[in-house]
């Protein structure tokens, strides 16, 4: 399941789950996050017929650090990773954080990609009204710091260093998502994977809000052919309504579909529907 790769010289870590001739799906995971996250979603989407690929970005899981990292830049460790599983095609699915690289993928690499599912994905930073409605201490603070060693202090101080503060947020959250912190089987899984989402403490995170804080101008929205679902909560949040219209409006031919009582993580229960339903309009 767990496997490694190396490209120019980084190590890139990768998780392969469900069937071998399943629907390729390169997960791009949220910030924090890991490889791992799609295991809350391996059973319902092996018996839909898709493959889920969680791919480490740098600075969690088993991929080491990268300062300096950019969303676009991202891209050819996702492709090498679909190149080593001899995979051609695929589908990206990226959530929160993650849905701006599944996104990036499809800019970039557009004989590649069939389709793109963003959930409760975070916009295009350039959009001032879109910037404001983030979590001061979670993302303003880190964006606003003058270093990355001021913004890892930053997000340190929202996060502990090993993630531990963030059961403070869980009192914010809407009902359907704090159904989820009940359910054992949820929690069980999540706290598995802490650990690798923070094997770097809080680089890998720091270096995420780095790389959106300043926009989406290392792949072009515009660009995208592929056929893109924007799944959203509409009690998101974390992040707000506001930021999937934004991108839908950004991306040519999006649909937005938003789930009025669902939030930020009671949102993946929509997502192997959304996977579902992107598949036939990429062969139409």
């Amino acid at each position: 399941m767990n496997q490694t790769i190396t490209l120019g010289g980084r190590t890139i870590g990768f998780a392969d789950f469900g069937p071998a001739d399943g629907t390729p799906v390169i997960w791009c995971h949220g910030g924090p996050g890991s490889r791992l996250e799609p295991r809350v979603l391996v059973g319902e989407a092996a018996a839909t017929g898709f493959r889920m690929i969680g791919v480490d970005r740098p600075g969690y899981g088993l991929s080491p650090p990268q300062p300096g990292r950019t969303i676009g830049g991202w891209v050819p460790e996702a492709l090498a990773v679909a190149d080593r599983l001899d995979i051609g095609r695929f589908v990206a699915a990226g959530t929160s954080t993650g849905g701006a690289y599944a996104l990036a993928l499809a800019a970039l690499a557009p004989a590649r990609v069939l389709g793109v599912v963003a959930c409760c994905a975070m916009t295009d930073m350039r959009c001032p009204e879109c910037r404001s409605t983030m979590s001061p201490p979670h993302a303003l603070a880190v964006w606003d710091a003058p270093d990355r060693d001021a913004a890892m202090a930053a997000a340190v101080e929202a996060h502990g260093p090993d993630g531990s503060k963030m059961a403070d947020m869980a009192s914010h959250l809407c009902a359907t998502d704090l159904a989820l912190f009940t359910d054992p089987e949820w929690v069980a899984t999540t706290r598995a994977e802490m650990p690798e989402m923070f094997a770097f403490g809080l680089e890998g995170y720091t270096d995420d809000r780095l790389a959106d804080g300043g926009g989406w101008h290392t792949f072009d929205p515009g660009a995208i052919t592929c056929p893109v679902i924007v799944l959203h909560g509409g009690s998101d949040v974390i992040v707000p309504v506001a930021q999937a219209e934004h991108t839908t409006a950004l991306v040519p031919g999006a649909v937005l579909r938003v789930f009025d009582e669902l939030g930020h993580f009671s949102i993946m229960s929509e997502l192997v529907p959304a996977l579902t339903d992107v598949l036939p309009r990429a062969h139409t």
